[in-house]
């Protein structure tokens, strides 16, 4: 197994349906070790019955734009492990109402929610993990193709994606010369809660099915695939990058 006694966190499990789910599950099969966090009582009881399902050896709180809950995390995986070998950072919001009609009408308080969340909070994980990390570790967050490409709807979402995309780059130099690699997953459209916030996703499944070079959409265990390899010593040499996993749609330059 590629991953045997790696210790990992996932951060930004909501069902069995998020790309977080399909993620934890290739690394649990792959032999990582896993711990989850939730935000309120409401996640914690979705959680929970996911850590259980998956082997999940812990859970707790932690709002990632709450630098206390954040330091407490730290001190919680501290306690339990020592140290930290792998970060899956699956964690984006934004208002819904943001997400519909025109980018340009998008709130101040909007712009600045989705780009705390979406964005800020790697870094400030990262900030905060960096001294458990091991040598070896490897941090890897999602993005989407709306960071470089107009998709209607997906609005400051994509603003705050490409916030994250640069992030990944300079957090990759800065944590380098210690060894551990941050890369970021592009995935295709899935079928999430997430997901059902941007009306032009429903349409985006089957111009996939049609379009793109493989002519199907990608799964949850697609990601997982991808991020094992990303975590695992198969991807050692690979950092500062986004790696597609779209079935090729985002080389198609027209369809």
């Amino acid at each position: 197994m590629l991953l045997e006694g790696k210790k990992a966190l996932v951060l930004g499990l909501a069902n069995n349906r998020s790309i977080a789910f399909g993620i934890a599950s290739a690394l649990a099969q792959h032999g990582a070790r896993l711990a989850f966090n939730y935000v309120g009582d409401a996640i914690k009881k979705r959680v929970e019955p996911l850590s259980a399902e998956l082997g999940g050896e812990f859970t707790f709180q932690c709002d990632v734009c709450n630098d206390d809950q954040i330091a407490d995390a730290v001190n919680i995986v501290r306690e339990h492990w020592g140290s930290l070998d792998i970060l899956i950072h699956s964690v984006a919001y934004a208002k819904r109402e943001d997400l519909t009609g025109r980018f340009i009408d998008t709130s101040r308080e909007g712009f600045n929610l989705a780009l705390e969340v979406s964005a800020y909070s790697l870094t400030a994980l990262c900030h905060a993990f960096e001294p458990l990390f091991t040598d070896s570790a490897s941090i890897v967050t999602m993005t989407y193709l709306g960071s470089s490409q107009i998709i209607p709807g997906y609005n400051v979402m994509g603003v705050a994606k490409a916030a994250l995309e640069a992030s990944v780059r300079y957090l990759a130099y800065d944590l380098g010369q210690s060894g551990i690699r941050v890369n970021a997953i592009s995935a295709g459209p899935i079928k999430t809660l997430a997901a059902s916030a941007v009306s032009s996703f429903k349409e985006s499944f089957n111009i996939m099915e049609k379009s793109s070079p493989l002519r199907r959409n990608v799964s949850t265990l697609d990601v997982g695939g991808a991020a094992v390899f990303l975590c695992s010593d198969m991807g050692r040499g690979v950092t500062g990058e986004v790696l597609y996993v779209d079935s090729g749609y985002s080389k198609m330059g027209a369809y």
